[in-house]
């Protein structure tokens, strides 16, 4: 498979499981309340869902990336291939669906960069549990990191996590968004990856002790401009967030868990790896979209090495 452009450090390859979805961005002067209709500023076509943005993510960081989910056999499908071959993802494990229209999402973006979502998961609700155990048997002896997601059926995430983990790869999960059933417990997690509300929904305080009551050695929550935090059994630990004037927090948190998996994977400690991704995440907030504004390696290493 083709490799990002990156630095000469060793490049891991990271498989990530998760959804694909074209996203129509509206952009608004304020997020609209219930019952409220507003006129639009701008609207654009953009390719998301979290796990494609995660896989472009780490690619775009220098990682060698395999993509795990499906698109609809239509021409929004066939488009979402090439591009992502063209950012020099793996695409061979994503399924095309006969008579099922790619995921496609509706975001409004305002004017602080805030924003709302709905998703319909077209093609993406079709992602099997065995479909995933096929692909991770495949992949996962050249990867060393998995990174999963929920825009995908829970079933099909927890195969991932419980064949990569008994593979021996590290497992990265972003249970995004919030699943009331997910079987906590049934598998064992290495890193979940999830923001503040996300966290208060799940583990009701980020501790240790809740962390491991749900099978999870580490929690990383990402809080905006706050500064990161990291749960371990260890203690806590926090990660200032790198100063941006953001325009769109769209893939945000994407950009993070990716970058995260691309720098576990070539080796790097997690607190290297979250410092690192704070920065990634500001900066794929300066521009529209979820995919366009996430920065290449480079970039973010610059930024880095000025402390």
């Amino acid at each position: 498979m083709n490799r990002s452009t990156g630095s000469s450090a060793a490049r891991g390859r990271v498989m990530v499981v998760g959804s694909l979805n074209l996203d129509r961005l509206w952009r608004v002067p304020r997020l609209p309340a219930a019952g409220e209709t507003l006129h639009a500023t701008g609207m654009s076509v953009e390719f998301g869902g979290k796990g494609a943005n995660q896989a472009v993510a780490a690619a775009r960081h220098g990682a060698e990336v395999a993509m795990v989910g499906a698109v609809g056999k239509d021409a929004d499908g066939m488009a979402y291939l090439a591009h992502l071959r063209a950012e020099g993802v793996d695409t061979s494990h994503i399924k095309t669906s006969e008579g099922v229209a790619t995921g496609a999402a509706l975001i409004c973006v305002d004017d602080r960069g805030e924003n709302q979502i709905v998703v319909a998961a077209g093609a993406n609700g079709g992602v099997s549990a065995a479909a995933v155990e096929r692909a991770v048997g495949a992949l996962a002896p050249d990867s060393r990191v998995l990174l999963a997601g929920l825009e995908v059926p829970a079933e099909a995430a927890v195969a991932a996590l419980r064949a990569a983990a008994a593979a021996g790869l590290r497992t990265l999960f972003n249970p995004s968004p919030v699943a009331a059933h997910f079987p906590w417990g049934a598998v064992r997690i290495g890193v979940v990856i999830v923001n503040e509300r996300e966290c208060a929904q799940i583990f009701v305080t980020p501790d240790a002790a809740a962390a491991a009551r749900r099978g999870v050695d580490h929690l990383v929550v990402t809080r905006g401009a706050a500064p990161t935090l990291w749960v371990s059994p260890d203690g806590n630990r926090e990660f200032p967030a790198h100063p941006v004037r953001p325009v769109d927090t769209v893939g945000a948190g994407d950009t993070f868990a990716g970058t995260l998996a691309a720098r576990l994977a070539e080796g790097a400690g997690l607190p290297e790896a979250i410092a690192v991704a704070n920065v990634a995440a500001a900066l794929s907030t300066r521009g529209p979209g979820a995919q366009g504004p996430i920065p290449r390696r480079a970039e973010v290493e610059a930024l880095v090495s000025r402390g």
